[in-house]
């Protein structure tokens, strides 16, 4: 983290100058911002991944329900549909626990800054200088509100100099913290928020976030809630151009879907599809028929087959048999001697 922040720093401090507070201010700024280019390949797969789940979000519900009462059960059942779906749950983590140390390293070497120190890591004794001696109107970087008031003093800042530009940054890295959290909210699919666990937690998530940043920001260094906002503000970008990049691969995917649809084979209009069973037992049927040549078998089963059967291989041949009914067939003589 001071290598990367020492670099900014010859790069702004050559321009605005090395003592400026600006100057360091944009160090912090690209710092978080050089940080975010490094993970954004993570945060491609995260959102890959996401849009992926969403996909087989329905199953994930059946096996909810199925194994309510087996919770062993359905966490097996749900890693095993998400290695088939090649989906990895701890990849959306990444991102966000790749910045933990990131932000406590920062925080080390701000706290690394003080008067009378011969280097800061990779700061030579001229660099921690020219840190302490920046501010940005009167309040210094590497203070914050709530430190003692001899401490302020020996910076060379008051507690009014820090609460007049660390109040403002509290409350805008709030705001920039609801709207990122807010976004995120909407990004969720429906089936996540379906359940109501999700949904609570993401709408408590949603507020007590800029709470906490307002809270927090108190006892932070000056730098560290620039690191916050400049995080907060390059999130914000990056959900909204990586959303857009997503969205239009999926529009992709799904022409190529239609378009494989459209090439497929169709049967023509009325036509009924040939079932290749059917075709196999007709073509065994024929050979059948040319072998037995239509010769009736001696005995008394004359228009039987080999089993007794008839040619339409129903049992005892009693399709064609002629009735036995005799009141009918003394109705029918009566009939025709009246003819006759």
């Amino acid at each position: 983290m001071s290598a990367i922040l020492w670099f900014w720093h010859k790069v702004f401090g050559a321009v605005l100058g090395p003592d400026n507070g600006f100057a360091w201010a944009l160090s912090v700024f690209f710092l978080v911002f050089s940080l975010r280019v490094v993970l954004l390949k993570p945060a491609i797969s995260q959102l890959r991944a996401g849009r992926k789940m969403a996909k087989f979000a329905p199953q994930i519900q059946k096996l909810r329900e199925k194994y309510k009462g087996d919770r062993q059960r359905m966490a097996q059942e749900m890693q095993k549909l998400q290695s088939e779906h090649g989906v990895n749950p701890l990849g959306g983590c990444l991102p966000a626990l790749l910045q933990i140390p990131v932000f406590l390293s920062l925080f080390h070497v701000l706290q690394n800054f003080h008067p009378g120190a011969e280097s800061n890591y990779i700061f030579d004794r001229a660099g921690v200088e020219s840190f302490i001696n920046a501010d940005i109107f009167g309040a210094k970087l590497g203070n914050w509100i709530t430190q003692p008031a001899d401490q302020l003093a020996l910076f060379g800042t008051d507690r009014t100099s820090m609460m007049i530009v660390g109040i403002p940054l509290m409350l805008i890295a709030s705001v920039a913290t609801f709207f990122t959290m807010r976004l995120s909210v909407k990004k969720q699919t429906d089936a996540a928020m379906a359940n109501p666990q999700s949904a609570m937690m993401a709408k408590f998530m949603m507020y007590i976030a800029p709470v906490g940043a307002i809270i927090s920001g108190w006892f932070l260094p000056i730098a560290v809630l620039l690191y916050w906002l400049a995080n907060n503000v390059w999130t914000l970008g990056q959900q909204h151009f990586l959303t857009k990049k997503i969205d239009r691969e999926q529009e992709r995917e799904k022409a190529k879907e239609i378009e494989a649809k459209k090439a497929a084979p169709r049967p023509k209009p009325g036509q009924k599809p040939v079932r290749a069973e059917a075709k196999n037992g007709e073509e065994e049927a024929e050979p059948a028929a040319a072998t037995t040549g239509g010769a009736k078998p001696a005995g008394g089963n004359q228009a039987g087959g080999a089993n007794g059967q008839r040619p339409g291989n129903r049992p005892g041949g009693k399709k064609n048999q002629p009735k036995n009914r005799p009141g009918k067939q003394a109705a029918s003589a009566k009939k025709g001697k009246k003819r006759r």
